[in-house]
C-alpha cells in the first residue's frame, strides 16, 4: 500500500496521479501529489514504477502500515534505499537520469517533448 511521497525528491509531474488505477492521490497546494484515499490503493505499485525520481514507496501490505512503523519514516526508508525499490526490481528506467531526456519512462518524457 502505498505509504509514502517524497516532497523533497517529487518533480511535480503529476505522473502517479495518472498511473494510479483507483485514483489514491490529489495534488497538493505545492503540486506534490498527496495520499487522500489510501484505502483504495491496490498496492499495484504502477505509480512506483512510473515516478521518473523515485519519490514515492508502496509498502508490501495490503492494508496501511501501523503506526510507528518504519514503512512510514522517509528517512528510514530513503536510508534502506527502499524509495524506487520495485521499479529496481522489474528493470525499469536502467542507466536513467532521473528528471532529464535521458529518462528511459516513456510516460515522463513524452511530456518533456516540446
Amino acid at each position: 500500500m502505498i505509504e509514502l511521497v517524497s516532497a523533497q525528491r517529487c518533480v511535480r509531474c503529476d505522473i502517479c496521479v495518472k498511473v494510479c488505477p483507483t485514483n489514491v492521490f490529489d495534488l497538493g497546494p505545492d503540486g506534490v501529489p498527496v495520499i487522500a484515499r489510501q484505502d483504495d490503493c491496490q498496492t499495484c505499485f504502477m505509480c512506483e514504477a512510473y515516478c521518473p525520481t523515485d519519490a514515492l514507496f508502496v509498502a508490501p501490505l495490503s492494508g496501511p502500515a501501523p503506526e510507528g512503523s518504519d514503512y512510514r519514516d522517509e528517512a528510514v526508508m530513503v536510508d534502506q534505499g527502499r524509495f524506487g525499490e520495485y521499479r529496481r526490481w522489474i528493470g525499469w528506467g536502467k542507466g536513467r537520469t532521473a528528471g532529464s531526456r535521458l529518462d528511459t519512462n516513456h510516460i515522463f518524457t513524452a511530456r518533456l517533448r516540446p
